[in-house]
Parts: structure tokens; sequence; C-alpha cells
């Protein structure tokens, strides 16, 4: 009874979610549904995951094999990705030749290949982080860029975030976990653990903010009230389960970018780009503080967590052990094959770990400094696009500088930098540079500007032609 009553509210809360916060003054293609289709199964859990709970397998046999269903699934994802980039030719290559930078790392991933321990498992990793990339620049290459990331979040949170609480309330089964050896309960949602729906509740969250920040400040917006009504309510849905899953993690970082967001957007930080720096420098600053230097643990245990980063420190010290090739790393999320995870398990004493739980250590045992480097000159150049772009559109670049704050943050307890997670793949969104949105002339003469009156101010809108 109680299933069937959750059933019939949250349908009826996501059918009024999406009533309330449509869009009418975007126009955006349906491919769209592609990438969002995407990042609700990377969000919550494969496909396959929801109708067997896999028990006879071990773990590093799901970690290696994976499920042809679901190979499947991705297989027709990206190729449906490809078609549509297939149209937009011009476009693509346009993007594509504004991130040199992106392209070496996905080239690096592809010759590390050669000394991974199972190319072909390697291979079939790397395909789906290729499969990232495509559904990012099926994002960034729509009609209205904007719209297109507004409706792309805003379809993402209004399904993601109901589905989770429906779960947890009328379908515990799926939505929670019983943890025997601490003895407690824990809420994982539409996800398969606590921290994973904290995640997609960090990026859910976000985006909701910043389409709120939009609403609220466009004054001249059609339905301006509707739209508050239903990120508001998204917003809500998102703090709620960070919350009840207990995920610190996404939870300091949620506080911290979305100061960023806010923040980005004031008078005295636009004035002038060192503020920008000043601003983003020293929310990752204080992160860094409270996970590295802060050693009587304080701001750790404000936040409910022991000075060891419950239980992170132990792993780093057990995969660092390992003595990995420092210049060129294992290869291509090839550092978990080969052994190597039933080795980390009898270390620290435990089993279920399939991460480094720091994104930069991950990058590192994979690809080494080779990897690390290009890495590093992803996301600077992806900082540098961000700053560039606040200049010309302060809406885009609040969006941008927010997530790669977040990716940043996040990637610091947990390895964010990896294929088909919710974050890495935000990050690629807003570290991807687009033609025209750093230089006002060319956007103006290439792209056009559509002006908005908001005020006393003028807001603008780039629509790429």
């Amino acid at each position: 009874m109680i299933a069937a009553i959750a059933t019939i509210v949250v349908a009826a809360l996501i059918a009024s979610l999406f009533y309330l916060g449509r869009d009418e003054e975007a126009h955006t293609s349906k491919g769209l549904w592609i990438p969002v289709i995407w990042m609700l199964i990377v969000g919550s859990r494969a496909v396959s995951e929801w109708w067997t709970q896999d028990t006879v397998k071990g773990m590093t046999d799901r970690y290696t094999e994976g499920s042809p269903v679901d190979a499947a699934i991705y297989a027709v994802l990206i190729v449906a990705g490809l078609l549509v980039l297939n149209s937009r030719s011009r476009k693509v290559a346009s993007t594509l030749r504004a991130n040199g930078p992106l392209l070496l790392f996905f080239c690096y991933c592809a010759i590390s290949l050669l000394w991974s321990d199972d190319p072909f498992v390697a291979a079939k990793r790397l395909i789906k982080g290729i499969g990232d990339v495509v559904m990012v620049l099926v994002i960034l290459t729509d009609g209205d860029p904007v719209g297109a990331v507004k409706r792309f979040f805003s379809r993402v949170a209004f399904i993601l975030s109901p589905m989770s609480v429906l779960l947890i309330v009328g379908f515990p089964q799926y939505g929670t976990l019983y943890n025997k050896s601490a003895g407690a309960v824990f809420y994982n949602g539409v996800t398969t653990q606590k921290n994973e729906l904290g995640l997609i509740c960090l990026v859910c969250g976000l985006g909701s903010l910043w389409s709120w920040i939009d609403a609220y400040e466009n004054h001249g917006q059609r339905h301006r009230g509707r739209q508050l009504i239903a990120q508001s309510v998204s917003l809500l849905l998102a703090l709620c389960l960070i919350k009840v899953c207990d995920s610190m993690t996404s939870f300091s970082c949620f506080v911290i970018s979305a100061a960023v967001m806010i923040l980005s957007g004031r008078p005295w930080v636009l004035r002038q780009t060192r503020n920008v720096h000043f601003l983003v420098g020293g929310a990752i600053a204080l992160a860094v503080f409270a996970a590295f230097i802060d050693s009587s643990g304080v701001l750790l245990r404000m936040l409910g967590r022991n000075p060891t980063l419950t239980g992170r420190t132990d792993i780093w010290k057990a995969v660092l052990s390992f003595h990995t090739n420092p210049i060129i790393g294992t290869g291509y999320d090839s550092f978990w094959l080969g052994g190597r995870i039933e080795k980390v398990w009898q270390i620290i004493g435990y089993k279920g770990i399939s991460q480094a739980h720091n994104g930069y250590l991950q990058v590192y045992l994979e690809l080494g400094l080779i990897g690390v480097a290009l890495w590093a000159w992803l996301a600077a150049n992806g900082y540098r696009s961000a700053v560039s772009v606040l200049r010309v559109d302060p809406l885009a670049g609040r969006f941008r500088l927010a997530f790669i704050t977040a990716g940043l943050i996040y990637s610091l307890a947990e390895a964010g930098f990896r294929a088909m997670m919710p974050i890495w793949v935000v990050f690629l969104l807003a570290t991807t540079s687009t033609p025209f949105a750093e230089d006002p002339r060319q956007s103006e003469n290439a792209a056009g500007l559509m002006h908005v009156q908001l005020g006393a101010g003028q807001r603008r809108f780039r629509v790429l032609q």
C-alpha cells in the first residue's frame, strides 16, 4: 500500500516539475534526450543492475567483465550521439579545434592501452570515456547551448531526485542498504551506494541552483514564477537527499561550489579578473586545508568526519605501496586489474573498494606523471576559458566556474575523473571551450548576441547560429 501511494505521489511530482519547469523560450533539439538518458544511467545504476543482485559473481568479476546488455545500451547511445554530431560537423570541428588539450589527453589514454594488464577491458572503458565526450558535444553544439544545458540538468534532476525518494520510501529493497558491520541502514536511492547518491544530488543541486539564479535575476522571463517554484523544489529535494544519505563530501563540495556560483556574479568579482582567481583559489584552498593541512582535524570533525577521511588515507597508502610506473602508470583505467584489487583489499582489511578515493591519485596510478600533466593542461585551459566566458556571459561563466570548482574539490576524496562518473561528465561540460565564447567581438560577428533588458542593466545570451 505504501509503495502504491508513494508511486502515485512521485509520478505526480515529476509531472508537475516538468510542467512548471518548462521553458518556452529555449529552442533545443530532440537529440538532447540522448545525453539526458546517458546521464540518467551513469547517475543511477547500470540497466542490468535493476533486475539482478548479482550475488554469485565476485566484485572482481563484475569489475572486469561488465554486462552485454549494458554494453549494447551504451553503444546505441554513443552511435546515436555520433549521428547527431555528424549533422553538426562544422560546429563539432570548430569545437574540437578549440580543445587541443582535451584531444591530447584522450589520445594519450588510447596509447596507454598498450601497457595495460588487459588492453581489451581497458579499451571497452575508453570507449565509454569517449562516450562522455560525445554527450558533452551533443549538448554544446545544440542550436541553443545555454538552453540545452539548463534543460539537460532540469530533466535529469526532475527524474533522479524524486525517483530516489520513491525507492527509499516505497521500495527499500532498492533504495536502502543494511551494513552488518556498521549495524546501520544507508540510503542509496537510485544509485548503488550512499556516496553515489550524494554525488548525483551534488550535480543536480548545483544545476538547479544555476537555473534558479537565472530565473530569479531575469525579471523579464516568461512564466518566471513557475521556473522558480520548479527549481526551488528540485534544489530542496537534492539538499534533503544529501542530508539523508549523509554524504558529507558532496555536501561540503556543494556549499563551497554554490558560494562560487553566487559570488562570481557579484559586481566586485566581475570588475577584475584577479578577483575571480582569488574566489576560486580560496574555495579550493579551503578544501585542501581541511583535508590535508589541518593537523588538528577541526574542520573535518565539524563535518562529522574523522581525520583519516573515513579510512581514505589507509586506501591511499595501500595503492601507493604498489610502486607503479611513475611516468606512464598502469594504463587507462587499469590499476584495479591484474589482481591488484584483491591485494588492496588484503592490505586495508576489507572488500568493496575499486577506486583510489582521490581523483588526482587515480590519474597518477593509471596514466603516470604524463597523464597528470595532460589532465592539468585540460583543466587549466578550461578554467581560462571559463574566466573569459564570465566577462561575456556571466550566467554561463558562473556555471562553468562552479562546476570546475566542484570537480576539483570532490576529487580530493573521491576518484571523480573517471569515465561515466557524473562529476566527470559535468567537469568536461564546464571545461570544454566553445568557439567565439571568449571574444565578444567574434561572438557578435559570428554568433550574434541577443540582448534582454534586465532592470538597470543588460544581460547577454549567446545564440549560436
